[in-house]
C-alpha cells in the first residue's frame, strides 16, 4: 500500500512537471528555447577559442546567462517545490509506518569471517570546476570512474603499466574536453555520447556532433589480452582519443 502511494505521487509529480515545462515553453516563455540555445552556443564557441579574451568572455557570459535562465524558469521553481514536498511526505510516512527491524540470531559452530577490503586512492576525483590530468611521470594505474562539471580531463597511459585484461575509463562531463592518449600496442573500445561538440578517435574525425552516440573499437579488441574500454559522455565539448 505504501509503495503504491509513493509511486502514485511520484508519477503525478513527473507528469505535472512535464506539463509545467510545456506550458512555460509554449505560452509563458516562448523565447526560452532560443535563449537556452544561445547560451549553449556561447559556451561552445567560447570553449573553441579558449586562448583568446573574446572566447573567455563568451564562455563565462554563456554560463552566467544559462544559470540565470534556469533559475528564472517556472519549471525549476516547481522542481524545488516538488523536492520539498517529497521530503515532507517521506517524513510523515516514516512517522506513520516506522521501519521494524527483526533480529534473526542463529548459532553457528564457526563464526563468519569478515571480508577483507582494500582501499586504494583513485587517480581522479569528482570535481565541479577545473582541469584534471594524469601525472607527467610514472604512476600506478587504477580504473577511472568520475563525474565532472566544467573543465578538461587529460589521460596519458604511456606513463603507467596497464594490467592484463580489460581496463575501464568512465567519464561523465557537462562542459569540457576529454583527451585520452593510448599506447600503440593496446587495443581500444570507445563508447561516446555528446549533445554538442566534436570527436576524434584515431583517424575517425567528426567535426560537428549534435545529439549523437556511437561505439568504435579496434579490429583486435575482442581477442586482445590487454585492452582499454572507454565510456564518455559530454553535454558540450570535444573528445580526442589518440596514439602515443
Amino acid at each position: 500500500m505504501f509503495k503504491n502511494t509513493k509511486n502514485n505521487y511520484t508519477e503525478w509529480l513527473v507528469i505535472i512537471g512535464v506539463v509545467v515545462l510545456l506550458l512555460e515553453v509554449l505560452f509563458f516563455s516562448s523565447g526560452l528555447v532560443f535563449s537556452l540555445l544561445l547560451s549553449c552556443g556561447m559556451i561552445y564557441l567560447g570553449r573553441k577559442r579558449t586562448g583568446k579574451k573574446f572566447g573567455k568572455f563568451l564562455f563565462f557570459a554563456g554560463i552566467i546567462l544559462l544559470i540565470i535562465q534556469v533559475f528564472s524558469m517556472m519549471t525549476f521553481k516547481f522542481l524545488l517545490l516538488a523536492i520539498l514536498l517529497h521530503f515532507i511526505i517521506q517524513y510523515f510516512n516514516s512517522k506513520k509506518n516506522p521501519n521494524k527491524i527483526t533480529l534473526d540470531i542463529k548459532e553457528s559452530e564457526q563464526a563468519q569471517k569478515e571480508e577483507t577490503l582494500i582501499k586504494t586512492k583513485p587517480l581522479f576525483e569528482n570535481i565541479f570546476l577545473g582541469q584534471q590530468k594524469t601525472p607527467g611521470s610514472v604512476y600506478e594505474w587504477n580504473d577511472i570512474n568520475i563525474q565532472s562539471g566544467i573543465g578538461d580531463t587529460i589521460i596519458d597511459l604511456s606513463y603507467t603499466v596497464l594490467p592484463k585484461g580489460e581496463t575501464i575509463i568512465f567519464i561523465r562531463n557537462v562542459i569540457g574536453n576529454i583527451q585520452i592518449q593510448i599506447p600503440y600496442e593496446v587495443e581500444v573500445s570507445v563508447q561516446h555520447s555528446c549533445i554538442v561538440g566534436s570527436t576524434t578517435v584515431f583517424e575517425n574525425h567528426q567535426a560537428q556532433v549534435f545529439n549523437q552516440a556511437f561505439h568504435l573499437k579496434t579490429a583486435g579488441y575482442d581477442q586482445a589480452e590487454q585492452k582499454v574500454k572507454i565510456f564518455t559522455s559530454l553535454l558540450v565539448g570535444n573528445l580526442e582519443v589518440s596514439r602515443i
